[in-house]
């Protein structure tokens, strides 16, 4: 049925579910952050062209990805109160978005996380 309606999202769903599938901890992380910085972007532009519903898919999808990186940190490793931190902070300004939408505070949640994703791409 969704492929019926939106052939870009049925492709980018099956996309989704090959990464998740056949990619290790780091891979994940990594594709977890893109979805959550396109996500973010998404929901700017959409702010901006007046789209509604393309910002409430932009910032499900931000949210989706945020809520799986904080499931996914090992409490037990070094930087996950950090992790823990920044993924939390994050998900409340999507979820304050979703009442008062506020495009700056997004983009500087959208810069924390391509700061991380830099950091983990020289980190591996």
């Amino acid at each position: 049925m969704l492929a019926l309606n939106d052939p870009h999202e049925a492709y980018r769903r099956s996309e989704i579910d090959a990464r998740v599938a056949s990619g290790s901890s780091a891979d994940l992380v990594t594709f977890c952050l893109a979805q959550a910085i396109e996500g973010l972007g998404g929901a700017i532009s959409a702010h901006g062209f007046n789209a509604p519903t393309h910002r409430s898919k932009a910032l499900t999808r931000a949210l989706t990805a945020v809520t799986a990186l904080e499931m996914g940190v090992d409490r037990k490793a070094p930087l996950a109160a950090a992790l823990l931190q920044i993924y939390g902070s994050a998900r409340k300004a999507l979820l304050d978005c979703v009442v008062h939408f506020d495009a700056a505070r997004l983009a500087e949640v959208r810069q924390d996380f391509r700061d991380l994703q830099q950091a983990f791409a020289e980190a591996a």
